[in-house]
């Protein structure tokens, strides 16, 4: 760095149009002032900067809409925890962040596949999807989009997954700590995606995604009662600083290590039934009323994003493929299996497909649609490109 002991920059007032990625390389910069100039985007890299407490950004119109709400009302560590999670507008330095992010989904989708042997499995040894489509679905499930949410979580793709058996064991319990560790790894730690399963049979549709305002939106939390969802924040952010302090510990764990993801947000994203329950409040908590449980069969699986519909889909395949190991797994392991009838959750005995063994019947994706108000479709998944991520390990029907 050609200025590595500036610790403060003061720049406002100057009719300044950009501010480059180099910024992240004053290693020594505490406080920052581009006040009222012509910026339209603030880069990633500012997130980078290892000592920046203060920052001024009032006075410029950023393409960001979201972004310039937050640096007119938040603390700057708001701020730089938004343009770390993936802030949109920010041009070439969001587009090389994106960049990172796909090499990283792609290893880790690598390192699941083993180091090539799994493309030499036969067939017939592996996991099975069949996928039913819209047209051959007499009842499909729809989500509509509504346009207040294109500022605060945009994106969002559903499917149902009929099929599973969390009965034996800990079937359940393995399920949950898949999910938990899909948050930490592919999902980045709840910033890049957030991923909630519901109970199907509990889930009543048509749904709706939409925004609420904080002291508005209520939910009834997985093991809690009916609370609004700033009383939800304000009861986890007083528990993570009791947990904290009793464990003596300098970060919070569990849940609460993902209450800054909402920072700034004067609306918050939910999921809500045909009965105007909210369902799923992401990237916080799911509800009670759809909560997975040991006799669950069927699931309606969903992943949201603030940064792009393709870190949806490819969670969303990951989610598939390990539900499916899981599936495998717990009847490979299950004493006293029963008949193909009783281990079929779609209600009857299927005949098997082509190359496909006893004992090992498909899950079954039904395809949902993703419309917007006027019924216009913005996603459908699985496409028929869709769960192309994890062909090497999964075979699908379509």
């Amino acid at each position: 760095a050609p200025f590595p002991l500036l610790s403060r920059l003061d720049a406002a007032d100057n009719e300044v149009a950009e501010l480059g990625a180099d910024i992240a390389a004053l290693p020594a910069l505490k406080s920052l002032d581009v006040g009222n100039n012509q910026l339209r985007e603030l880069p990633s890299a500012l997130a980078d900067c290892p000592r920046l407490k203060e920052a001024n950004f009032r006075g410029n119109q950023l393409r960001d809409k979201r972004l310039e709400k937050m640096v007119n009302g938040c603390q700057t560590k708001a701020i730089l925890e938004y343009l770390r999670a993936g802030g949109r507008g920010k041009g070439k330095a969001e587009s090389a962040r994106e960049e990172v992010r796909k090499k990283k989904r792609e290893k880790q989708q690598k390192k699941d596949s083993g180091d090539g042997e799994q493309d030499e499995v036969e067939e017939v040894t592996k996991l099975l999807v069949k996928v039913l489509h819209i047209a051959e679905n007499p009842a499909p499930l729809v989500v509509k989009v509504s346009p207040g949410i294109k500022d605060v979580r945009p994106f969002i793709v559903c499917c149902v997954l009929k099929g599973v058996n969390l009965k034996p064991g800990n079937a359940l319990k393995r399920f949950l700590s898949m999910q938990t560790k899909l948050h930490e790894d592919i999902c980045e730690r709840r910033t890049a995606a957030t991923i909630a399963t519901h109970d199907l049979q509990l889930v009543k549709g048509p749904l709706i995604y939409d925004v609420e305002p904080p002291d508005k939106l209520k939910i009834v939390p997985l093991g809690r009662k009916e609370i609004k969802a700033k009383d939800l924040l304000r009861q986890l952010h007083l528990e993570a600083e009791e947990q904290r302090k009793q464990k003596k510990r300098q970060n919070v764990s569990g849940l609460h290590k993902y209450l800054q993801l909402l920072d700034g947000k004067d609306n918050y994203p939910c999921l809500v039934d045909a009965e105007g329950a909210v369902i799923s409040f992401p990237p916080i908590t799911n509800s009670e009323k759809t909560k997975i449980r040991k006799d669950t069969r069927d699931l309606l699986l969903e992943v949201t994003s603030d940064t792009s519909l393709q870190i949806c889909k490819d969670v969303m395949d990951t989610l598939i493929l390990k539900i499916a190991e899981l599936n495998r797994l717990t009847l490979e392991n299950k004493e006293g299996s029963g008949s193909d009838t009783e281990l079929d959750a779609l209600g009857g005995p299927r005949s098997l497909e082509p190359g496909q063994q006893p004992g090992n019947l498909p899950l079954v994706v039904e395809q949902v649609r993703v419309v917007d108000t006027d019924g216009n479709l913005k996603v459908l998944y699985p496409s028929k490109t869709d769960l192309a991520t994890v062909s090497s390990l999964l075979t699908v029907i379509r």
